[in-house]
């Protein structure tokens, strides 16, 4: 049972890095900008409190939010790792198949559109960002990205 917690584990670590080496691609090719996981990690912070922000770059600071907000995305990741092995079950580790990977990797987007980005002021699926059709689309491919993650990281190390 152990093996397959840390396989989890492993899968959902390498499915979150290959999802930040498709943002630094994206940087460097098109000039989009870094992930910024400052104001995730003062979201974090503040969920103590409040979990809806009108505008969380209002919030007061904390000191270590840019390193909460990177623990807080491995974190996520690891953690959806872990679901979709429990969903999946432990066989498919063995034999990884790219479907389940990619469900979960599409279902993952509502965390952000739902949770994460009204909480963080951006309004659901970031409906109050001057951009809010880019964000989603460039949002499912990240997670079709990270789906891949998932799956290959699961066929390496099986």
């Amino acid at each position: 049972m152990l093996d397959v917690i840390w396989r989890s584990v492993a899968i959902g670590i390498g499915a979150t890095a290959l999802m930040d080496v498709w943002a630094v691609f994206l940087h460097k090719a098109f000039a989009q900008p870094r992930p910024n996981w400052g104001p995730v990690g003062r979201w974090v912070w503040h969920l103590r409190s409040k979990i809806f922000h009108d505008d969380i770059g209002e919030a007061s600071p904390y000191a270590h939010e840019v390193a909460l907000g990177w623990a807080f995305h491995y974190f996520v990741g690891i953690v959806y790792g872990i679901i979709l092995v429990v969903l999946a079950g432990t066989a498919w580790l063995t034999q990884p198949t790219f479907l389940p990977a990619f469900i979960l990797g599409i279902v993952t987007v509502g965390a952000g559109w739902f949770l994460l980005a009204p909480g963080m002021g951006a309004g659901w699926a970031a409906s109050k960002r001057p951009n809010p059709m880019q964000i989603r689309a460039l949002n499912l491919v990240a997670h079709t990205v990270f789906a891949l993650g998932l799956y290959g990281t699961a066929l390496l190390i099986r």
